[in-house]
């Protein structure tokens, strides 16, 4: 736990705090009577880290309306965005998990790894108060923001108004393969304007996968006209 205080550079009063912070659903039912799991923690933590992000963007975006705030903020709070801060910490390793959930791959799921970064975060409020909280998700979050915004950007979107532009065009999504163990799958897509594919891409979920796949078209298409 010293390890992890030192990279986040705080250290707990109360260390319970940051192990409740990372202890797993699976891991607090194989040990009743411990500590409960971090989901109370993880709740509270969203709120913080989306009071946090949207206080930065609104102070120093001024120029900006509301429907580009959002989406802005959705970039940096979204499960990738935490994924990567989980990542840079080595979040995983610390990580209390029942024992199915450990075999299975549960340290280097997305969904976990961001919920932990959610709660620890939450640890960090209630044990120091809003200022530390809001120094570690400028320090962790909202480090490379122009970076993270536009890994974020939602190119289905951007690809739709693209095409958009000119009448009776049809575009769509297809499925081409899928690999690897339930827990780790990888997904293939294409998407195609008027039935011819303009661009490829993979994901953990199909969702990330059609992201890519429009993020490929979007260039493409953005290159044609340049």
């Amino acid at each position: 736990m010293k390890t992890l205080e030192e990279k986040i550079g705080y250290t707990f009063r109360d260390r319970t705090l940051l192990e409740n912070a990372l202890t797993h659903s699976s891991y607090a039912n194989e040990h009743r009577g411990g500590l409960p799991s971090n989901e109370r923690l993880e709740f509270l933590g969203d709120s913080i880290l989306g009071l946090v992000v949207a206080d930065h963007l609104y102070r120093t975006r001024p120029d900006l309306p509301e429907g580009d705030l959002t989406r802005i903020r959705a970039a940096l709070v979204c499960e990738g965005s935490l994924v990567q801060v989980a990542k840079s910490l080595d979040l995983g390793s610390y990580l209390k998990l029942g024992k199915g959930e450990a075999h299975g791959g549960g340290r280097a799921r997305p969904s976990i790894q961001a919920d932990a970064v959610e709660a620890m975060l939450a640890a960090v409020y209630l044990d120091g108060g809003i200022g530390q909280a809001r120094k570690l998700i400028h320090d962790l979050v909202l480090t490379d923001e122009k970076e993270k915004t536009a890994a974020g950007r939602d190119f289905k979107t951007a690809l739709q108004e693209l095409v958009q532009r000119e009448s009776g065009q049809v575009l769509a999504y297809r499925l081409t393969g899928e690999s690897g163990p339930d827990h780790a799958k990888t997904f293939c897509m294409e998407v195609q304007l008027n039935g011819k594919t303009i661009g490829a891409g993979q994901g953990r979920s199909k969702k990330e996968a059609e992201q890519a796949a429009a993020k490929a078209a979007v260039a493409s298409l953005e290159q044609d006209k340049a």
